[in-house]
């Protein structure tokens, strides 16, 4: 089968794209033919080795996918020849990887795509419209009726989580770029506060007069002093991003007004935890709440350019290689 693979870690230079002999499944997984698979910052951190997790060589690259089962191995009820599937959380903890013409995955890892929903419209939000709702629910316990604050608002992360906590019945303010106002008011916000302002801090004071009770950072910058003035008591950050900042902590009005701040990242998320989002994000994906603003999709064979692309910053959107034709 063709896939896109690495023997060693390094660079991007060091993605090949080859034959490599088909995975056979065993107890508890799903054989499935892919279709599409994303390219997200976290598969290029594991094919360089800044994020450290078992695996074999060669390593199929890759972590979601958009597919059709093939099989389904014994102990994994549910699925059958035919289903349409998606994943998100392969080429982690020993798992191989999405970026193969045919691969394996755990059955409590695998999703049915809903009806109509399309392959690349699935596989661009699977990353971080899973991140987001782990941001907001399972870390987050974000409740109807409270004020969130999602700075990046307008990137793929930032935009499902808008989405969603609109939908749960919360108040949203969005802080991203003036010129992508509409686009965040249009997905739910109350309020669009232009990150670039420098009295942003009180805008957001003046659409949130009793304090954000959710503050989200898709962008990763992670300024928790900032964070601290605006929280309502009892308000959380979340961190979701941003490896390598250092922030200042300000121990006395985190613990003086029983603030917290959470940090996670969904390569740790519990299968059940991911099945509890996937089931979320299929329902608004059904009813057409939930696309990706915009998505390139490349061949396989382009896997190396495509992680290069991202590591340079040269993405606007979501970038998706196609694996197969749909039609074959």
């Amino acid at each position: 089968m063709l896939a896109a693979y690495i023997e060693e870690l390094g660079s991007p230079d060091l993605i090949q794209v080859g034959d490599l002999p088909p995975p056979q499944p065993g107890p508890g997984d799903v054989l499935v033919d892919v279709e599409v698979t994303a390219v997200n910052h976290v598969d290029t951190f594991v094919r360089s080795g800044a994020w450290r997790t078992p695996m074999s060589f060669p390593f199929v690259i890759g972590r979601d996918l958009a597919g059709t089962v093939v099989a389904a191995g014994p102990g994994a009820p549910g699925f059958r020849a035919g289903d349409r599937v998606w994943c998100s959380s392969l080429g982690h903890a020993g798992r191989q990887g999405a970026a193969a013409e045919r691969v394996v995955v755990p059955a409590d890892r695998l999703y049915h795509l809903p009806d109509g929903v399309d392959a690349v419209d699935a596989v661009a939000l699977s990353h971080p419209a899973s991140t987001a709702y782990l941001a907001l629910f399972t870390h987050g316990r974000v409740r109807a009726g409270e004020t969130v604050l999602v700075l990046g608002a307008a990137g793929n992360v930032g935009s499902a989580a808008v989405v969603m906590a609109a939908q749960a019945g919360a108040r949203v303010v969005a802080v991203a770029s003036a010129r992508d106002a509409d686009y965040c008011r249009a997905l739910g916000a109350r309020s669009v506060i232009d990150y670039r302002d420098p009295e942003a801090s009180w805008w957001i004071g003046e659409a949130a007069p009793g304090g954000v009770d959710l503050y989200i950072d898709t962008s990763g910058r992670n300024d928790l002093e900032t964070a601290m003035g605006l929280l309502a008591p009892r308000g959380r950050v979340v961190i979701l991003a941003g490896l390598r900042t250092r922030p200042v902590l300000p121990a006395g009005p985190l613990y003086l007004q029983d603030r917290s701040v959470h940090g996670f990242a969904i390569s740790h998320a519990r299968a059940d935890e991911l099945a509890e989002a996937a089931a979320h994000i299929g329902r608004l994906m059904s009813d057409g709440l939930l696309r990706p603003r915009a998505t390139e999709v490349l061949p396989l064979s382009e896997a190396a350019k495509a992680h290069r692309r991202l590591e340079e910053s040269k993405v606007h959107g979501k970038l998706v290689l196609r694996v197969a034709d749909p039609a074959r």
